[in-house]
This record gives structure tokens, sequence and C-alpha cells, in this order.
């Protein structure tokens, strides 16, 4: 870049004042300020001319890389031709184009899409459909749900009462009642810079068998968990736990629910994680790189029995009394449809699972380094775990995120956790340099 186009993307301060920022500490922002004024690639670039490297997809979302053309070629198009239209008992083409090129590539028997707006509004989505179900066969009396521990589902109420991490639950009282957590599978002592899926941990799914006995199989509607934990720090499955989630489910009547929010479209080296792992739920969640985080969508993909099961009654009557204004909206289902071209025509999926193994050794060089106490990976995604400092909770990683961004490159940071989740289309280079500025930063502390 020259120096010339650098002073070209400078840009002017705005006023900061008014903006409450989200998950974010907002009087340091406001003193340290750290503004995206344009992106392209594998690249960001700052208000000030900083070009920064981006290692996380903007947030486990840009899979295909940023401004990708096709996709904004696609959105500025529908923008010209239909901006918005009602989504009840209305329909533009665009969002069954959507539906149908979603299913067409989702697991046998996920065969229905329902469009929501985000990862949040598509998991309670879920959880609502999974309650339904059950009532419309009948079985009203199952409406207990079973989350995880450090599990994510995002920030609604029903997401942050399955999920199972407490700095998103204590300051909002009482959650969604008679919910339930599995053990998580996280173990240092057995699992530490494990390459791929860990052989120990698969009994911690046996313990479903327990909350069954304590609850009653008759009362619990569905079990929802991420294949691959994102937000806690990216958990990787051990062999053989969602396998056996699958057969306890099944045994009991109860609905399995992926939330694949973060870990679908190429993320954990194939289509989706229940492709790789070659489990498929009775739901699944979807958003983030559906749209390659261009236009905010979410879907809900449902079996067809569970479909079926509300497709009852007087035919003009509305079958589930659910969703959004901006559910399947025209420029949401542009991106989406264009993005799901990006993907298959790039042979992004195919390409994330080549590079998978360069990116496993490129971040588990980094065992040995100061405070590294864990390194984990599947597919373009990955963790370094560091040893937190005591009474100082996420400073250690928070500052190994702030010395990186000063160096040119965009990490995660989750509690004292280092999370990679790069855009598809990276370069092995470019994966190098990712890891030797953690590597710096690490040995400045």
């Amino acid at each position: 870049m020259t120096e010339n186009t650098v002073r070209h993307l400078r840009t002017e301060l705005p006023d900061l004042q008014s903006y409450w920022m989200p998950f974010t500490g907002n009087r340091y922002f406001k003193e340290h300020p750290r503004l995206i004024n344009r992106a392209e690639g594998m690249y960001c670039y700052t208000h000030d001319g900083k070009q920064l490297l981006d290692a996380v997809a903007g947030l486990w979302c840009c899979n295909a890389g940023h401004c990708h053309p096709k996709i904004v070629e696609a959105i500025q198009k529908q923008a010209e031709t239909l901006d918005y239209s009602m989504a009840f008992q209305l329909g533009h083409p665009k969002v069954f184009e959507m539906a149908n090129k979603l299913t067409d590539i989702a697991p046998d028997g996920l065969d229905y899409a329902f469009f929501v707006n985000s990862g949040s509004e598509s998991v309670d989505t879920a959880l609502k459909i999974a309650l339904a179900y059950h009532r419309t066969r009948g079985q009203g009396e199952r409406t207990r749900f079973i989350g995880r521990e450090k599990g994510y589902h995002g920030v609604g109420f029903g997401g942050i009462s399955v999920g199972g991490l407490s700095p998103n639950r204590k300051m909002f009282g009482a959650m969604l009642p008679g919910v339930d957590h599995l053990p998580h599978t996280h173990n240092l002592e057995h699992n530490a810079f494990t390459r791929g899926l860990p052989e120990w941990g698969a009994h911690f799914a046996d313990e479903l068998e327990n909350i069954i006995a304590l609850h009653d199989a008759s009362t619990i509607a569905a079990v929802i968990v991420e294949p691959v934990a994102g937000s806690a720090g990216v958990l990787i499955p051990p062999k053989g736990y969602l396998q056996k989630l699958r057969e306890i489910c099944d045994k009991h009547g109860i609905l399995l629910i992926f939330d694949e929010v973060i870990c679908a479209f190429g993320r954990v080296g194939d289509t989706f994680a229940s492709t790789r792992f070659n489990v498929t739920p009775d739901l699944m969640t979807t958003a983030k790189g559906l749209t390659s985080g261009t236009v905010p969508m979410g879907a809900v993909l449902a079996k067809s029995e569970i479909y079926d099961a509300f497709m009852t009654g007087p035919e003009g009557a509305i079958e589930l009394f659910h969703g959004y204004t901006y559910s399947g909206h025209p420029l949401a289902a542009a991106a989406g449809c264009a993005t799901l071209d990006v993907y298959s025509e790039e042979g992004l999926y195919e390409r994330a699972r080549s590079l998978e193994g360069y990116f496993e050794d490129a971040l588990h060089s980094l065992k040995g380094e100061p405070n590294v106490i864990d390194v984990r990976n599947i597919g373009l995604i990955g963790a370094v775990e560091l040893q937190g400092i005591e009474g100082q909770p996420t400073a250690r990683a928070m500052q190994i995120f702030r010395d990186c961004y000063d160096n040119g490159v965009i990490i995660r940071t989750t509690g004292d956790t280092l999370a990679f989740s790069p855009p598809l289309i990276i370069e092995k280079e470019q994966i190098d340099t990712v890891v030797e500025t953690v590597k710096m930063a690490l040995r400045a502390q």
C-alpha cells in the first residue's frame, strides 16, 4: 500500500460519546479508539490508515473474506430492485432461492429453512420450534431444555438460559425455568495440546442419562450443544461424544439441536460440523458465515418430520406463530445466495480442509512460549489458552490482543484464551504472520 493510499484512508474520529458498545470496555475504548473504516479480502483498515490482517474473519463470520465483489454486487443489485418485502403472508423470489440453496447443501433430512436475523434469534427460534413440535404431537409436557456448561447460544433469554457462560447470565436474574446443563468436556490434564479431536472425554455424554433420570425423559424437549464451542474458547468435541448424544436423544425421544452459528460454512473444514462429524441433528442453527457477515441473517434448519408435524389443521391457518419483521430480508437473501455460490465456486470448504494441517502446525508451534498452557484446533478454527494473571482474569489475553493490534493483526480473546478463525481465503504466509505476531506479543509479556 502506498503512502498516498494510506493518507487517503485516514479519517477524522467521529464523536464517540453516544454509542453504547456491546461486549466492550466502553470507557477504555473511548480513550483508546480502534475504528475500522474499510476492509478488503484478508485486511481491515483503521481510521488512521493502519492495515490489519484479520485472523478472526470479523467475528467468526466473514468466511469468504471482506467485501467479496460477487457478494457486494448481489447486495447492490437487490437494493436497486427490491429493498423490503413483508415476511408475513407475502414472499419474494430470492428468499425461496436462498432456502433451496441452503437445504441442498444441508445434511440429509434437514429439508426446511426458517430465516431470522442473527444467531441469537436462530437459537431462540429453534427452542420455540422444539416446544411447539412436542405440543403438536400431544406431548406438551416436554418443556425442559438441556444445555451445556461453557456453551454459548447468543444473548436472547432463551440462548443465555441454555448457555453456560456465567458472565453472560449473572446480571440478568431468572432465566427460562426448567433448564439443566451437561458438564463441559474441556480438561487440560487429559487433552492439552491435542491436534484435532481429543481421544479422552466421550464419557461426558453419558451424564445426559443421569440428567434424564433426574427429570424423566417425558419432560425434556431438546438438548442443545455447539459441535465445536466457539466463544467459550474453541472447545473441540472428544471422539464419539456427539454420536453418543445423538444415540441417547434418539433413545428417549428428545430432539437434538446443533448450534452451528460459528462452526458452519467451512469453519471446521466441511460445509457443516455435523457433516464433518457425521452426526445429523433434528434442528440446526446457523448465521454468521451464512452471508459471510455482509448482511445480518440467521436460519434454523429443520428435519422434514418436524416441519410436517405443523402442517395440519385448516389449510389457510398459520402453523407457527413466530417470525420477525426482517425474516428473509431481500438484501440478506441476496447476500446469502451469492455467498453460498462463492463458497462452492471457489472451493472454500475444500480449501479450509487443505490448510488445516498447516494451520495446526503453525498454532502448535506456540507450545512452550511464555504462559501458553494449551493449543487446540480443527479446520480453520483454533485457540491458544494462556495462564491467567492471579486476581486479573482476562488481563493477559487482552494485552496480547492489544499488542497484536498494534503490530497489524486482529485476534479474538475469550477469557484468557486467544481464538483464531481466519477467512477461508487466508494464505500460508499470512498464517505465518499471525503466529509470529502472537509469538512476539507472548514474549513481550
